[in-house]
């Protein structure tokens, strides 16, 4: 093992497995060493619940269908064997493009059952996207959820040369066999496929895995550029399961813990808590409604009563919005009641936190009507559905500490963790025993983790970091410095505070933005902008998404856009919505849209009045903000300018809104803001 590399480019390549002192020395696995067990430990407990819509049913008088453990694991040997009677090789590729279901879950095991490696597709990806994925990952198998997602084949099957077969799962029906030379088959009738195969010819198929060898792609979002394929190990994914599961707030989870899977699957986030550590846990998954982004999940939530609930940093900025709104509706005793409440469980959780046990010195001073505030509380957790939640967490992007801080007021203490598709998922975490807020938290169990003297650039090293990106063998050697460790394109800070009655409790990571991000202004300073974005929407709470600009410029400039209303489809308009209506009230303005809104005096003032409380907090001249301009909708994934897990897409957005960037260095002299 010595002798094999620590990354490669070829997928077909074993690497060498970084063991290490402590967790970094615990014996590999394979995928499947972990399935076996989890079935023979758990075989008769159910495993995987979803409702499946039936015509003229209410989905809230629709029972749940159930798998158990035994069950899931057969129907990944029947995928599998389906798999092996079309030809399907050893590291090939099979694509998965739907929404959050068994089928993807059996879909995604299968190819690894029968000795291939699986790639989730985005579902907002259009045809072009598909098709880069597809053909860069030489898929021999695409997996699809409806007929509206096989359509986006028609245009694209032609150019794929190595896609041999479409399987369409759900509801939809076929009214075709081929698109082309590709042939079509619905989820049950490709299983059939299967059905001469062998269990001792798929068995040799699943048992051939060595735990240094890729079975698993992540694409990752593509912000900066084409989208690179993340090659991710058995190793990988056995070993980062098996630590995250240690972090957890009793320290371990079991098959009576509940899971809700909304999240897109082909980000490694939701592939890590929803389809991974369930191998480790036996915990159960509980699948969301498509729509579930839309308003349906609460609904969800309320009926299952997951245990355990991870959400992007948007999922969470809705529900606070919601509840803003609901707290205006509440007068008298009861607001009363429940602003005390509120301050006691944040008072808790500020004692909780590092910074409070370190000002407690030895005993900590928790609030004494916390318990009875807990109990307050509950009927808040009740209408959102995580009354039986007790670990809750945020990744993917930066959430604005106010968010943090007003959850704890609700005693729903969120945890933030860094991570990336590279990491197997997570890499840095706060835990229930050591967290600090506006923090990443402290790095995982048995890895390494420095901050590069010259760039500010964080670097990770240990048994979670990937074997290199496929077919890009350039990239892959720059993705690793001379010591191992990753480039995270990360800039972070740590904070090496030690308190002596608290050992071991230092060490909390702050990621302050992105080097391809820097901006590098005309008189030659470094400015990250994410930390003045955070400052800007902190000043304009009616402020949804900004923008700071001022590469190679004489000054910064900012794009801001407002709360708005959202179509059926998540695509936002002109219509101010929200906290934006909030302030309208707030400021006496009658605008009603934000073109108004950018014509009117009042709004004016709001933003340079905000602008300015912003550049109190500036460093130095350079990051202040000269100018600002209101655009006429939000940012969204649907207008091209955020990526499905809600990051901005910088290029993007600056290409689109060019004129109005233009627009403001139009004159040299910066506006009040400044």
């Amino acid at each position: 093992m010595s002798d094999l590399p620590l990354y490669t480019s070829d997928i077909r390549q074993e690497v060498r497995i970084r063991i290490g002192p402590g967790q970094a020395s615990i014996p590999p696995m394979r995928v499947f060493d972990a399935f076996d067990r989890v079935v023979q430990t758990y075989g008769n407990e159910e495993a995987l619940f979803q409702k499946r819509p039936r015509k003229g049913v209410p989905l809230t008088e629709t029972p749940w269908t159930s798998w158990t453990w035994k069950q899931y694991r057969d129907q990944v040997n029947a995928f599998g064997k389906a798999l092996l009677s079309i030809g399907f090789e050893r590291f090939d590729t099979v694509n998965i493009i739907g929404f959050n279901s068994p089928e993807w879950f059996i879909c995604n095991f299968g190819a690894m059952a029968a000795g291939g490696v699986a790639s989730g597709i985005y579902t907002t990806n259009g045809p072009e996207a598909c098709k880069y994925i597809t053909d860069h990952s030489r898929a021999r198998v695409v997996v699809v959820d409806s007929v509206s997602q096989l359509e986006k084949y028609d245009a694209i099957s032609a150019g794929l040369p190595h896609l041999k077969v479409i399987v369409l799962y759900g509801s939809d029906s076929i009214n075709r066999n081929t698109i082309g030379s590709v042939r079509i088959y619905h989820f049950d009738q490709f299983i059939q496929l299967g059905m001469e195969i062998s269990d001792d010819r798929l068995k040799h198929r699943t048992g051939s895995w060595k735990p240094g060898e890729t079975c698993e792609l992540v694409y990752t979002s593509g912000t900066t550029g084409p989208p690179k394929s993340v090659m991710i190990t058995h190793d990988n994914i056995t070993w980062t399961a098996r630590t995250m599961l240690k972090t957890a707030r009793k320290g371990y989870l079991n098959k009576d813990d509940k899971l809700v899977s909304y999240l897109p699957l082909s980000h490694i986030a939701a592939q890590a808590l929803d389809m991974f550590q369930p191998l480790f846990s036996g915990c159960k998954v509980y699948f969301a409604q498509p729509d579930a982004l839309k308003g349906t999940l609460v609904d969800t939530l309320r009926e299952v009563r997951p245990t355990v609930f991870f959400g992007v940093p948007r999922v969470w900025e809705k529900i606070y919005d919601r509840m803003q709104e609901v707290a205006k509706t509440v007068t008298g005793v009861t607001k009363i009641v429940s602003q005390w409440a509120k301050e006691e469980a944040a008072a808790y959780w500020r004692a909780a936190s590092y910074e409070g046990q370190k000002q407690c010195s030895i005993i900590r001073e928790f609030p004494l009507g916390y318990y009875s505030a807990q109990l307050l509380l509950r009927s808040v957790h009740q209408k959102l559905g995580l009354d039986q939640c007790n670990e809750f967490y945020v990744s993917a992007a930066p959430i604005d500490t106010k968010i943090l801080q007003y959850f704890q007021s609700v005693d729903i203490p969120i945890l933030e963790v860094f991570g990336q598709s590279e990491s197997t998922g997570p890499h840095l975490s706060n835990q229930y025993s050591a967290f600090k807020v506006g923090t990443v938290g402290r790095p995982m169990l048995g890895t390494d983790t420095k901050i590069d003297q010259d760039t500010s650039e964080l670097r990770l090293r240990g048994r979670n970091i990937f074997a290199g990106y496929m077919g890009m063998p350039q990239l892959t050697e720059e993705a690793f410095d001379d010591e191992g460790y990753l480039r995270t394109g990360d800039i972070a800070t740590v904070d090496d505070d030690v308190h002596p009655s608290i050992p071991g409790q230092s060490g909390f990571y702050t990621i302050t933005g992105r080097i391809k991000e820097l901006i590098i202004t005309a008189g030659g300073e470094n400015i990250p902008p994410v930390l003045i974005e955070t400052e800007i929407k902190h000043a304009m709470p009616a402020v949804s998404n900004v923008m700071v600009i001022g590469d190679k410029r004489k000054f910064l400039t900012v794009l801001i856009s407002l709360h708005v209303e959202l179509s059926s489809e998540g695509v936002p308009s002109n219509r101010l919505a929200g906290i934006s209506l909030d302030t309208c009230k707030d400021i006496g303005s009658l605008a009603e849209t934000t073109e108004q809104a950018r014509d009117d005096p009042k709004w004016r003032l709001y933003f340079d009045n905000g602008l300015k409380h912003a550049n109190e907090k500036a460093t130095s001249q350079a990051q202040r903000v000269g100018k600002w301009f209101l655009i006429e909708t939000d940012f969204s994934e649907k207008g091209g300018e955020l990526t499905p897990t809600m990051k901005l897409k910088r290029s993007v957005a600056a290409e689109k809104y060019k004129d109005a960037i233009e627009s403001m260095y139009a004159s040299v002299i910066a506006s009040p803001g400044n």
